[in-house]
């Protein structure tokens, strides 16, 4: 079963397939050594990993266990968000999510990945949604916090990139607990 990348628009936020012509700024995001400390891979250094990141987006909704789209405002590319690992057996997946620096601390990657996460709930017969981000990276587990994930354990000493051992914390988030939070913020 393949899924269909969807455009979503936000107040501020248009998320949308991937393009070709976005491999110069993918390249610059991915290749950005401060924007990637946390990552469980090391920086880009080869251009031609924008051309198969690109493809590997189309692959995975072609296949059918994801999506990624590129994420903009005002026709400014800032990132990209991902919905992985899709299992219709299981009805869980994996969110990600990674944004250059100048787009940190405005929302954008709670704003993104909340529309994500409202599309893949609305559209598939999803019931569990897991992320994970590096201990260090107090900003992104706020943003699963803000999104209603809840802290589940730690993964001890589960990423090494560049010599550089890091333990990763793994957040949840269930249908039940989305839509009621969806529910409370409407009523709000």
């Amino acid at each position: 079963m393949s899924l269909t990348t969807p455009t979503l628009v936000t107040s501020r936020l248009r998320l949308r397939p991937f393009t070709d012509t976005d491999a110069d700024d993918l390249f610059a995001l991915q290749s950005d050594a401060h924007v990637l400390r946390y990552w469980d891979s090391p920086p880009w250094t080869d251009r031609a990993r924008a051309g198969q990141f690109i493809a590997r987006s189309q692959e995975m909704a072609e296949k059918g266990d994801g999506v990624r789209v590129a994420i903009e405002r005002d026709s400014v590319f800032l990132g990209w968000c991902t919905f992985n690992s899709w299992n219709p057996d299981f009805r869980s997946a994996s969110l990600g999510y990674c944004l250059g620096e100048v787009a940190w601390g405005h929302g954008y990657a709670t704003e993104a990945a909340g529309a994500v996460l409202t599309w893949a709930f609305d559209t598939l017969d999803l019931n569990r949604v897991q992320a994970e981000a590096d201990t260090r990276n107090a900003p992104s587990a706020r943003v699963l916090e803000k999104l209603g994930f809840t802290l589940e354990g730690t993964l001890r000493e589960d990423c090494v990139v560049n010599g550089d051992v890091s333990d990763s914390w793994v957040f949840g988030l269930l249908r039940r607990e989305w839509f009621a939070r969806q529910a409370g913020t409407a009523r709000a």
